[in-house]
């Protein structure tokens, strides 16, 4: 078994600064320097004689502006770091959820995801409803809360089980129904790519749980591909190269002209356009 690669703790600061929004981490960069700085930089004590009981004292004061002194500079880096990252996975879950959107058959191209990829897809599916997403990684393929929504004041969780054949059944439901009260949240949403069973649907009813199967997230994914493909009404607009059409000025005089109906004549009923200054003038145009 291969095993698994060791990471630094610096590397696990950029990963979870990565899962926030950009600018949350360029603030608590902003925060971490107007922060430690001062506290680098203030004056050393003037040495005096130091008894044992003051050893403690100082050495935890060395110790603060050792680590301010270098935290400074690292943590600042890593967010810069993990805004840059946020930004690229938030544009990688965008490439994701229009492949998926303009897929022939948008029920294999998910199943054929991997279950971080679903997890990616269902967060986007949720975050173009109106949901603020944070992605708490969860715990694997097979359990862990995996999406947590804010919406109107209210929090709520999201477990996503990427289960092509096997239906989710009540002890999943049962599971998760427990972290939402642990989570104090209002509600709970269980995504599926595949089905539930009738027990879990029983379970779930009443308990503020929605049960989102493949067929419906499917749908979630069409109705919002059909919303941004629909165009949009505008107003109509003059070609360039074509000057808007006026009324036509009287050929003998040069006034305005009025458009009225021939009641005589054999032109009886048609339209044509007359002097407005008629009878003083008795110009007409065709129409």
């Amino acid at each position: 078994m291969a095993r698994s690669r060791r990471t630094t703790p610096f590397d696990d600061l950029i990963t979870i600064l990565a899962r926030l929004p950009w600018w949350a981490s360029v603030l608590i960069g902003l925060i971490a320097w107007l922060t430690l700085n001062p506290i680098a930089n203030s004056p050393m004590p003037v040495p005096r004689a130091v008894t044992p009981n003051d050893m403690g004292g100082v050495v935890a004061g060395q110790l603060i502006r050792t680590f301010a002194s270098f935290g400074q500079y690292l943590i600042p880096f890593a967010c810069l770091f993990g805004a840059i990252g946020s930004v690229f996975a938030r544009a990688r879950r965008k490439k994701l959820l229009a492949d998926v959107q303009s897929a022939t058959q948008p029920g294999k191209a998910i199943d054929g995801l991997s279950w971080q990829q679903f997890e990616q897809l269902v967060g986007e599916a949720f975050r173009h409803r109106g949901y603020a997403i944070t992605e708490t990684g969860g715990h694997g393929p097979d359990g862990g809360v995996d999406l947590i929504l804010r919406k109107a004041g209210e929090k709520y969780l999201v477990q996503c089980k990427h289960w092509r054949a096997l239906k989710v059944g009540v002890p999943v439901i049962r599971e998760f129904f427990g972290a939402m009260a642990v989570e104090g949240a209002a509600g709970g949403f269980v995504v599926t790519s595949g089905q539930f069973t009738k027990e879990a649907k029983a379970f779930a009813s009443g308990r503020n749980i929605q049960l989102i199967d493949g067929a419906r997230l499917k749908q979630w994914l069409t109705q919002h591909r059909t919303a941004h493909a629909q165009p949009r009404p505008t107003e109509p607009v003059q070609p360039a190269d074509q000057p808007a059409k006026q009324d036509p000025t009287c050929p003998v005089c040069n006034s305005a002209m009025i458009k009225r109906l021939a009641k005589r004549g054999a032109n009886a009923g048609n339209p044509f356009w007359g002097c407005s200054t008629y009878p003083g003038c008795r110009g007409v145009v065709n129409v």
